[in-house]
């Protein structure tokens, strides 16, 4: 299978019909002359001169697929309600910080009204960790009516902007731990096989509508 075909003649690469093979009666020495013709003048191991780049040629990677400490690799943005729901996802690249990736994770939350109405976008106060303790986030997300919690960073050099009393709600940061652990159950999200981001991002909404359907 490794040489090419073109040794083959055409006249021996096609048997006679089943009738003309009845009909004659030396059947055994044709198909042996055929056999004999075809037999190649060297042997060759199976798979021999190829390569798995000649398979399947084409740059490795794929969209949204960026460089980090451990490696490449996507990132999931992940937005829960306070039972642990999925609400909104997204996938990025793993190079930018968390910070960045906040506000476009919540444009993708659309919370079915029970009546008329647009879908919700909006929540009253957003739970994240220190990664997410930026200033112009705060700003952004109060002029929307977004409360953020979120712990300061250790070497913050401003001012806080918040006291003890409200990062008692930072205690519930565990429920959207413990959806990101819902996730890893799914085995197909662990780790991405597919080049398109378009399809990596279904299996993941597959897996939030799967979650959502437990909850109830």
């Amino acid at each position: 299978m490794a040489r090419s075909s073109f040794g083959v003649s055409e006249p021996l690469d096609v048997l006679e019909t089943t009738p003309r093979l009845g009909r004659a009666r030396r059947v055994a020495p044709r198909l042996a002359r055929v056999l004999g013709a075809a037999r190649c003048a060297g042997t060759h191991r199976l798979g021999r001169g190829i390569h798995r780049c000649d398979v399947r040629l084409g740059k490795k990677g794929g969209p949204d697929i960026g460089k980090t400490r451990r490696g490449k690799g996507s990132k999931c943005m992940v937005v829960a309600d306070g039972k642990g729901v999925p609400l909104g996802v997204s996938i990025t690249s793993a190079s930018p910080s968390e910070v960045k990736l906040a506000e476009p994770t919540l444009a993708t939350i659309a919370v079915p009204r029970r009546g008329r109405g647009r879908p919700r976008c909006r929540m009253v106060r957003l739970i994240a960790d220190r990664a997410y303790d930026s200033d112009p986030l705060r700003r952004a997300l109060a002029r929307r009516g977004i409360e953020l919690i979120s712990p300061h960073r250790i070497n913050r050099i401003r001012p806080k902007t918040q006291d003890g009393r409200k990062l008692r709600r930072y205690r519930r940061r565990w429920i959207i731990e413990r959806t990101m652990a819902w996730y890893g159950s799914f085995r197909r999200l662990i780790v991405r096989y597919e080049r398109s981001t378009r399809l990596y991002l279904a299996f993941f909404h597959f897996a939030s509508a799967l979650i959502a359907l437990r909850g109830l």
